[in-house]
């Protein structure tokens, strides 16, 4: 299942799990993690991308190692929310991960790599420190906004299921 509603990911997510956080580049993917009762997330590592076969292979290793539950994959829509070509390259690469048989989550990145690009700079980071780190910081950036609105939907009343919720069995 990959969908770019959290109501529809929330749904089919076990009670608890970890999650990763997708940040697809073009020549890096940028990989976070979060704990399983998803209140936090953490850079994990950046993998150089490589051959497709590849890069699946290293994706699913870490998977599995982290048993992860699910994929939050920051989606790179244009300014004024429309589709642009690399838009629909992160879709090709999310549709192509559907054998690792794990929902989906395509998530509004358009401001993860600045934010985090303005954070190692305001930290004084070197331009090698902040071209070693933005790839996995944005990661964590898009998985981190994605368990905040999956909380806030869980205390709205909206539905579907997050780690504390005791009604779900």
């Amino acid at each position: 299942m990959i969908s770019a509603d959290k109501r529809e990911f929330a749904a089919v997510l076990p009670m608890r799990g970890r999650l990763a956080g997708l940040d697809v580049g073009t020549k890096t993917i940028g990989i976070a993690i979060c704990d399983a009762m998803w209140t936090i997330a953490s850079p994990a590592e950046t993998i150089r991308r490589t051959k497709f076969s590849v890069d699946r292979a290293l994706l699913r290793a870490i998977v599995a190692k982290q048993q992860v539950k699910g994929l939050v994959i920051g989606l790179p829509l244009s300014l004024d929310g429309s589709d642009s070509p690399r838009t629909q390259s992160v879709r090709a690469f999310a549709r192509n991960l559907a054998d690792l048989e794990l929902p989906i989550l395509l998530w509004d990145e358009r401001w993860s790599t600045a934010a985090v690009t303005r954070t190692l700079l305001d930290a004084d980071a070197s331009r090698a420190r902040r071209a070693e780190l933005v790839d996995k910081m944005a990661a964590a950036y898009i998985l981190q906004g994605a368990i905040d609105a999956l909380a806030s939907q869980s205390h709205e009343g909206e539905g579907g299921p997050v780690p504390w919720d005791d009604q779900r069995k």
